[in-house]
């Protein structure tokens, strides 16, 4: 009903909305920042406000809930890939610090972060778009796979064994 009243283009209504949604907001966004390293910058919060500021000037297309949720997932991912990559360039132009052999390869052996994370799935999505959207919804989202199998017209063991191959997928693209 809300969704349906802000897409007529009442600003009453996503204010009435945003109190709704935003300790879900808030969950997905704790979630999607457990991966990230220790003493990340951005916290749950203020990457729930940014994600509410970009959706409060966008035009709503939202058709339901489950349409609502994911693309708050696909903004909130884009939120952090962007705050990720800032910081790198920031680090990149930072100084140069000369490494020794033994601090490289341990340097070099670190986990992918989420830069690269988002490389890898904008690379699956040019070669399997809904691969990369199941990913994104249930990772980012914090979709069900109900919901993921709703948002996306599929059904649920679809969903199942597309996020095991793109699991399977970003797992060689990432070790290589």
């Amino acid at each position: 009903m809300l969704l349906r009243e802000w897409r007529a283009g009442s600003k009453e209504a996503l204010d009435q909305l945003m109190p709704l949604v935003y300790e879900q907001l808030r969950k997905i966004a704790a979630r999607c920042l457990a991966s990230e390293r220790p003493g990340h910058t951005l916290r749950a919060t203020a990457l729930v406000n940014e994600a509410y500021l970009r959706l409060a000037g966008a035009e709503p297309e939202f058709n339901d809930r489950v349409h609502f949720f994911a693309v708050a997932a696909k903004l909130l991912r884009q939120i952090l890939v962007d705050h990720a990559r800032t910081q790198n360039r920031q680090k990149r132009g930072a100084g140069v610090h000369n490494l020794t052999l033994d601090e490289s390869i341990v340097v070099a052996s670190a986990q992918p972060g989420l830069v690269e994370l988002d490389d890898a799935l904008q690379r699956l999505a040019v070669n399997d778009r809904r691969k990369s959207e199941v990913v994104e919804l249930i990772y980012f989202g914090g979709l069900t796979y109900d919901e993921t199998a709703a948002a996306l017209g599929i059904s649920q063991a679809t969903v199942h064994r597309e996020l095991r191959m793109a699991k399977a997928w970003l797992y060689t693209e990432l070790a290589s």
